[in-house]
């Protein structure tokens, strides 16, 4: 939190005092370097962690039967989760019509967005579902295709029993030993955190804030309605111990929002949630998964931005083609997993199926960084909240 605040006060007085320069570029490229070197690290953790805790998890869990019902459960609570949170951003932003009351001058046609080309179509699902390598999938970080990889390997090793014992006690400890790793890689988030804040606050001051105030403070509401309606929700499965998870993942969300990435999180948030009491056999499978398909924040996002661009365009998006964006929406934001800046090339995409300029999307970009601190928080509660209801669908809760 101090360096959060500290960020952002340095930010600002670069801001205020650099300027625009060649000087100001060079500085917050020292701090870009400082939240590259905390990333990289974070990056180095994760396949390692995923593989070992997923395949002992399965290891565990004895046979395809229970990882089949765990799966079942946990993908019943993502595709709920992700309806509330794409039908709560629908209903928001037609309540208050952030595009239609800033009146914004329409961007150039054919203007480049600088991102990249991604259709969300089956053959590109299945790109990043299946690994043609599991190595090419660790060295790319793609978490989904080592998910996929780790059940068949865990499964395999529950049904040799105790011919598999050795690899599954030595993948045991190598969990053990990334967690230690983890909490040494933590020690540097402070600096991370301060570098990321005073970086994105020393290029864009705080009139980017003033300039989509309006946008940026109805979408950080319909997050605050999000985050009750999923506590609301965890509450009904686990009672007031919702309160003692929310105090638990406090460090890794506030992680996720001050580097604008859930992936930042993960190892710490693994960690917390086997010490609120989820079992490593259920929090090592449901975690991984959920960062593919369970991205509650980025859902609402979505559906916010969609209909902003078409506001800010006077185009009338009738009720029909809402629900129907709402459906397209659900579906093709499961399959770009590991794509970067995913959220807005899915944006990108659905606005080509409803004819919108996809050149909207420069609209958004000069204040993505302060709405994806904000969704990414809300991934890492949302994912939080998912895994322990599965243990307690489970009964495994301790």
């Amino acid at each position: 939190m101090a360096a959060i605040g500290f960020g952002i006060i340095i930010g600002e007085l670069l801001n205020i005092t650099v300027g625009k320069g060649e000087q100001l570029a060079n500085i917050t490229g020292i701090f870009g370097a400082l939240t590259d070197i905390f990333m990289r690290m974070i990056k180095m953790i994760i396949a390692p962690l995923v593989f070992a805790t997923l395949v002992v998890g399965m290891a565990k869990m004895g046979d395809a039967r229970t990882v089949g019902r765990v799966g079942g459960k946990a993908v019943l609570w993502f595709f709920s989760a992700s309806l509330v949170s794409l039908l709560i951003g629908m209903t928001l932003v037609n309540l208050f019509e952030p595009g239609a009351m800033l009146h914004l001058e329409l961007p150039p046609a054919g203007a480049d967005t600088g991102l990249q080309k991604h259709d969300p179509t089956l053959a590109s699902f299945v790109a990043h579902v299946f690994p043609k390598s599991i190595f090419e999938a660790m060295a790319q970080n793609e978490i989904l295709q080592i998910v996929v990889f780790s059940i068949f390997f865990g499964i395999a090793c529950a049904q040799l029993g105790e011919l598999a014992q050795p690899t599954v006690r030595l993948l045991d400890s190598l969990g053990h030993v990334m967690l230690k790793v983890t909490g040494y890689v933590m020690q540097f988030a402070p600096v991370a955190v301060f570098a990321a804040m005073a970086s994105m606050v020393a290029k864009n001051g705080f009139g980017v804030l003033g300039t989509y105030g309006i946008f940026i403070g109805e979408f950080y509401l319909g997050l605050t309605v999000l985050w009750v309606a999923l506590g609301g929700a965890g509450f009904l499965f686990l009672g007031r111990r919702i309160v003692s998870l929310m105090r638990h993942v406090r460090e890794p969300a506030l992680i996720a929002f001050a580097t604008a990435t859930s992936e930042a999180a993960y190892p710490k948030l693994l960690q917390q949630l086997e010490r609120f009491g989820c079992p490593e056999r259920i929090s090592g499978f449901v975690l991984p998964l959920g960062y593919s398909f369970n991205l509650d924040g980025s859902m609402m996002y979505m559906t916010f931005a969609v209909l902003f661009i078409a506001q800010a365009y006077g185009v009338h998006m009738a009720p029909a083609d809402q629900l129907l964006m709402l459906l397209i929406l659900l579906l093709t934001s499961k399959g770009i997993a590991g794509v970067p800046r995913a959220a807005l090339i899915v944006i990108a995409a659905t606005l080509d199926t409803f004819k919108l300029p996809a050149e909207g999307l420069l609209l958004l970009l000069g204040i993505d960084q302060v709405l994806d601190m904000g969704r990414s928080a809300t991934n890492v509660f949302g994912n939080s909240v998912a895994t322990a209801v599965v243990s307690r669908w489970e009964k495994a809760l301790k």
